[in-house]
């Protein structure tokens, strides 16, 4: 998911930008397609580790935390717009919740030799 959302980014990131909020832009240091590009190449290259089992806790503490922030943004968008994206907040909390059980169950994963 992590990998196949910074795709779709890195191709749409205009639809991507449609989730920051007209309050959260200025806050922001660059234009909201230009954060969702950055977020794009980040999530493509923390979701190829995960998919490729390298690095996995490193890319799933990653993806844990910032599907973990990005709930909290959701929440506070949800309470102060009135429900705005309340569905994308339904599917994040789950998704942050995948993340961390993939980064804990890959700290209690022996380390693998090369």
């Amino acid at each position: 998911m992590v990998f196949a959302a910074g795709v779709h980014k890195l191709l749409d990131p205009l639809s991507w930008s449609a989730y920051v909020v007209p309050w959260l832009a200025p806050l922001l240091v660059v234009s909201p397609v230009t954060f969702m590009l950055a977020n794009g190449v980040l999530e493509v290259g923390f979701g190829a580790a995960i998919v490729a089992d390298r690095y996995t806790a490193l890319a799933s503490a990653v993806a844990a935390v910032s599907l973990s922030a990005t709930c909290l943004y959701l929440v506070v968008v949800f309470v102060v717009e009135g429900g705005l994206f309340g569905d994308v907040l339904a599917r994040d909390i789950g998704l942050a919740g995948l993340a961390w059980a993939v980064l804990l169950d890959s700290l209690r994963r022996p380390t693998r030799t090369p």
